[in-house]
């Protein structure tokens, strides 16, 4: 299957994240959501993308692209993870009669957050990782008295510092049983994009064998950031306290973009051997934030990615009116 549904993709990179209890996956032209409910079923949940921003010629532009790509994803992710908590803990509302052609009149559909509801934890959120991964390490390196090694040891502590707080913190939230099912839906979502990459079926068994690593994974983005870090901030210098924590601030944007590219780049070079050994931390890394999926997390990523996939495949096609309305469950 995942061949049929790749003519014609083949230059767009398929991606998602793990929700509560789920998958999100995002195709060209939608984003599609896979949560098991408490009775065991799945709900399927899938809204399309703006085609304005995506046939925008900006939007294809190196470094700018990266910035959009990760807002986008960014919004969609804590919007998805509240849905999909209302559908993984029951708090499911009844869908009003005629919400799409073909829904029952007694179909669910999570409460959507919106407006403050979206907005307060999107910024909390991009506040407490400023906080904690760019300007803490900053104070904790400014203890450092800067007779004893000069600025660069201190910019390159801060580097060191910024490195062993993420993955402190990583194995923190790892403990908790929430976070790990997370991980292993993490876990699921890898499977299901590398099995379809490699043109193997997406069923169970098949997505099961294929690895639970990837080469555009998130959490390789995260640890491009501190290395990338680290070289822009040494060409910021060394001035002041107050504008050394400015910098890092407003440059987290420039940081974001060139690990986005990097991390393109590296997906794309896979094959050569140098770039696999450059690549060996960002997938070792990636133990801390995957765990081995069930398959009840395999079906939810399987059924996720295909819908995208088919979506995708009907826009292709120009017969989007055979598929199901946006808004469904299963």
């Amino acid at each position: 299957m995942a061949k049929r549904f790749t003519a014609g993709f083949s230059k767009f990179y398929y991606g998602g994240q793990a929700v509560m209890e789920g998958v999100m996956m995002r195709g060209r032209t939608s984003v599609a959501m896979a949560v098991r409910r408490p009775d065991g079923s799945i709900y399927l949940y899938e809204e399309p993308l703006q085609p304005r921003l995506y046939r925008n010629p900006l939007f294809r532009l190196p470094f700018l692209r990266g910035l959009l790509l990760l807002w986008e994803m960014l919004v969609l992710g804590t919007r998805m993870m509240a849905l999909s908590a209302n559908v993984a803990l029951g708090l499911e509302e009844p869908a009003r009669s005629g919400a799409g052609a073909g829904a029952a009149s007694d179909e669910q559909v999570p409460a959507r957050p919106g407006g403050l509801a979206l907005a307060a934890p999107l910024v909390i959120s991009l506040g407490f990782a400023v906080a904690l991964f760019f300007l803490l390490p900053v104070f904790l390196a400014s203890l450092v008295p800067h007779q004893i090694g000069g600025s660069w040891l201190n910019l390159f502590l801060e580097g060191l510092i910024r490195l062993a707080l993420l993955i402190g913190y990583l194995l923190l939230i790892g403990r908790l049983a929430e976070v790990q099912r997370v991980f292993g839906y993490h876990g699921a979502e890898h499977k299901a994009i590398n099995a379809m990459e490699q043109g193997d079926p997406l069923d169970v068994p098949h997505v099961r064998a294929a690895s639970r690593v990837h080469t555009r994974c998130g959490t390789g983005f995260l640890l491009l950031v501190v290395v990338v870090s680290i070289v822009v901030f040494a060409l910021v210098g060394f001035p002041s306290l107050w504008l050394r924590l400015l910098s890092r601030v407003l440059l987290v944007p420039v940081i974001a973009a060139l690990a986005y590219e990097l991390l393109r780049l590296g997906a794309a070079w896979y094959h050569l051997p140098p770039v696999r050994f450059l690549l060996a931390p960002s997938l070792a890394l990636q133990g801390l934030t995957t765990r081995e999926p069930d398959d009840s997390m395999i079906e939810c990523a399987i059924v996720a990615l295909e819908r995208v996939m088919q979506r995708d495949a009907a826009e292709e096609r120009a017969q989007a009116t055979d598929l199901p309305p946006l808004v469904t469950s299963r």
